[in-house]
């Protein structure tokens, strides 16, 4: 009978033990793809921890050899498999994932990442001082990530499942101008000599919901004035995609971006006192981007609109209200009523949140705007005051009650 094998320390070894030279232990093993693996650990007890790790693993069939690749690896395949995204949303997406690949976190192997490990991750990237908007950007890279992880059986549990709202500070909500912030921005920008050339654009972006960047590649190709309808299929960005900082067509992000909008009686007569404006002002049409031209909105030389420009243009114009209501306030010894600072953004939530208001069919909500998935829609539902919805409600009924 052969005499059993022992440490340094005359302890027995079991099967697939072994101690190196060097005092370090090493167990050898076959995964669940049959293939010949080596854990290794500087003592005994920490060596048989793996093992009962990797026996558990093994009838679980948890792949434990592939829980050895790092964070910023599983994310790196991740984001190698995501086909349908644009190169300039893949652009977007490296800063994050170098910052990842920089962390100690994104070196860490992905078996021992636990949920409180990703929860203080994301805590700490809020306490150095990360921007909200980069936080989620990172979350919605890890945590599919880890999902996939899950899928691939190579972890139990995501340990990045947990909301953004739970990571420091809570996202800002979007918020809507009110009914009668939107009626007085209007009737300012309508009766200024500065800005009211800008009033058809305003009265476009509130009763279509489009986004800066569709707004601004809008072409007189896309704008069916007779058919009432504006198709989109495209946006404008302005970007270095290798060629320098300038103008690019780009498509939606998401197929649902690609819509054709019926405009209201409003809308179509705000198109058509653009099309004035750019007479009177000779606005070049020849200005050409990526083979489109004739964009609807431009600058004075017929360039493009920049996308910070708008929101330039819609910060002056608060700025000048809130001078004026201030002045007005004084005069009428009343406390001055001002509008919030608000971007195209916010214009675009407002034109949702008016549709809301409304009552339109949420499939035709989310159509309109463009949004991918429902639950992006019913969340404006979701956020329309009580006050509103009961006001809304009683004056159907004296509708109602009215033509009886």
């Amino acid at each position: 009978m052969s005499e059993k094998r022992r440490d340094q320390k005359g302890r027995i070894l079991k099967t697939g033990e072994s101690q190196r030279n060097d005092g370090h232990y090493m167990f050898r093993y076959t995964d669940i793809h049959k293939k010949r693996r080596y854990v290794y650990a500087k003592t005994l007890e920490e060596l048989r921890q793996k093992e009962a790790d990797i026996q558990r693993d093994t009838v679980d069939g948890i792949d434990y050899a592939a829980g050895e690749m790092t964070v910023i690896e599983l994310v790196t395949r991740y984001m190698n498999l995501k086909r349908s995204l644009k190169e300039n949303s893949f652009r977007a997406y490296d800063s994050v994932i170098n910052r990842i690949r920089e962390d100690p976190f994104g070196q860490k192997q992905i078996r021992h990442v636990k949920l409180s490990d990703a929860k203080s991750w994301f805590v700490s990237l809020h306490d150095r001082g990360y921007k909200q908007n980069t936080i989620g950007v990172m979350q919605c890279v890890v945590r599919p990530a880890f999902e996939m992880a899950v899928d691939d059986d190579i972890i139990r549990k995501n340990p990045a499942k947990s909301s953004i709202s739970d990571y420091g500070k809570t996202a800002e909500e979007k918020e809507a101008l009110t009914v009668s912030q939107q009626e007085k921005f209007m009737e300012f920008v309508k009766q200024s000599n500065v800005y009211n050339t800008y009033y058809p654009m305003f009265t476009i972006m509130i009763g279509t919901g489009l986004r800066c960047g569709e707004l601004i590649g809008l072409t007189w190709k896309d704008i069916n004035i007779k058919a009432k309808t504006v198709n989109v299929d495209h946006q404008l960005i302005y970007k270095n995609l290798g060629d320098g900082c300038k103008f690019h067509i780009s498509t939606p992000k998401t197929e649902s971006g690609i819509r054709i909008i019926p405009m209201t009686q409003e809308v179509a007569k705000a198109f058509e006192e653009q099309r004035k404006i750019n007479f009177m002002l000779a606005k070049d049409k020849s200005i050409e981007v990526d083979g489109c031209s004739g964009f609807v909105f431009t600058a004075k030389s017929g360039r493009p609109l920049m996308p910070n420009g708008v929101n330039s243009v819609l910060y002056n114009i608060v700025d000048a209200y809130n001078k004026t209501e201030v002045e007005r306030a004084k005069k009428e010894h009343r406390k001055a009523e001002l509008l919030p600072k608000f971007s195209a953004h916010v214009m675009r939530h407002t034109a949702c949140t008016r549709m809301a208001e409304c009552r339109m069919d949420v499939k035709v909500l989310q159509y309109i705007m463009g949004h991918a998935h429902i639950d992006v829609t019913m969340e404006v539902y979701n956020h329309i005051g009580e006050l509103t919805r009961i006001e809304n409600e009683i004056a159907r009924l004296d509708s109602m009650v009215l033509n009886a």
